[in-house]
């Protein structure tokens, strides 16, 4: 038989002379493992090239009782945001041998609990889930059930795996130097609300009004989620208050919220930072490419894909439970042009 005649293991073996058990771990990527010489490797590798040979993938996750799949369920896949965790998730996957579902949930619970259950049916090995965050009772048992790791999102209080941001100290920090740049009237436009991520936000900006001895104006807290038409209606509601009573400066938490905004600026004529300051949470590529470059708080995008990648895959490869982990991450400060020193 002629090396490229070899269609399976067996034909394999027969062709190089090495046993089955050993070209199959050499191929499965553990032969150093079982101490398989680099010479010996190498040679299989080439051999199996040359073959064209075709490892059957589904024959190894039935051995192992694996599938090599994951879940990712995000809210709305045509958040950038969450499109580009969707990529990075995928490719730390992908470096791993494992394919990737996505699932967009739409910012519904229900949805995301169908999606949840339809990944389950596929038998996938592991689901990272970029949750609403207004229900977790479905999330623990989940955990219970299968691998699980929280992206983004989060539940302080229920003991679930996760991966996400330190929103609050920049949050703080930015609405610190709004302050310091003579602003005391400051709107924050939110997501949704009693999230983990908005709670975060929202509590620093607080906490900074209150350091500074500036009193909390709850009508200047708008919005309740994070889409561009909420910017937008939020924006609108600030032009039609009296100029001497409304904000000079806004904190948008995220860059869609930011988006609608500064599509209702521009239909009302107003400039920034001219008549509003504008810090945004969210980093984009285009941040400081705007005709007012924005001061923006960017999320370690990368980092929490790969992190929440790697904490799935250790409890997939565990054969125990492994303990609750928690993951905050800082974010990072970028001054830009559009804060006006009053």
């Amino acid at each position: 038989m002629k090396l490229k005649e070899a269609k399976t293991l067996k034909d394999l073996a027969k062709v190089t002379g090495f046993t089955e058990s050993t070209i199959s771990r050499t191929l499965n990527g553990i032969g150093t493992k079982y101490r398989i010489s680099t010479e010996t490797q190498k040679k299989i590798i080439d051999a199996a090239n040359e073959a064209n040979f075709k490892f059957n993938e589904n024959a190894r996750g039935l051995r192992l009782k694996k599938t090599m799949t994951v879940g990712f369920i995000v809210p709305d896949i045509s958040n950038s945001f969450f499109a580009k965790m969707a990529s990075l998730i995928e490719r730390e996957a992908r470096l791993h041998k494992y394919a990737v579902f996505l699932c967009d949930s739409d910012n519904s619970t229900e949805v995301e609990k169908a999606s949840i259950n339809l990944l389950q049916k596929r038998k996938v090995d592991g689901i990272i889930v970029c949750p609403i965050g207004l229900e977790s009772k479905h999330l623990q048992k989940l955990y219970q059930e299968t691998p699980l790791v929280l992206v983004d999102r989060y539940f302080p209080k229920i003991p679930l795996p996760f991966v996400t941001s330190d929103d609050g100290l920049d949050s703080y920090k930015v609405v610190q130097h709004l302050i310091s740049k003579g602003h005391s009237k400051i709107a924050c436009i939110q997501g949704v609300e009693n999230t983990s991520q908005n709670n975060m936000r929202v509590k620093g900006y607080k906490n900074a009004l209150q350091d500074n001895g500036l009193a909390f104006d709850s009508k200047f807290l708008m919005g309740n989620s994070f889409s561009e038409k909420n910017g937008y209606y939020a924006a609108q509601q600030i032009i039609a208050m009296p100029k001497k009573k409304r904000p000079t400066a806004i904190f948008s938490l995220s860059s869609i919220i930011t988006l609608g905004i500064l599509k209702s600026f521009t239909e009302a004529g107003l400039k920034v930072p001219l008549d509003f300051s504008i810090v945004s949470f969210d980093e984009q590529e285009y941040s400081a490419l705007l005709a007012t470059p924005l001061t923006t708080i960017g999320q370690p995008k990368e980092e929490m894909g790969t992190k929440a990648f790697q904490l799935l895959r250790n409890q997939m490869e565990s054969k125990t439970k492994l303990h609750q982990e928690g993951m905050l991450l800082p974010t990072r400060l970028n001054f830009r042009d559009s804060i006006k020193a009053l």
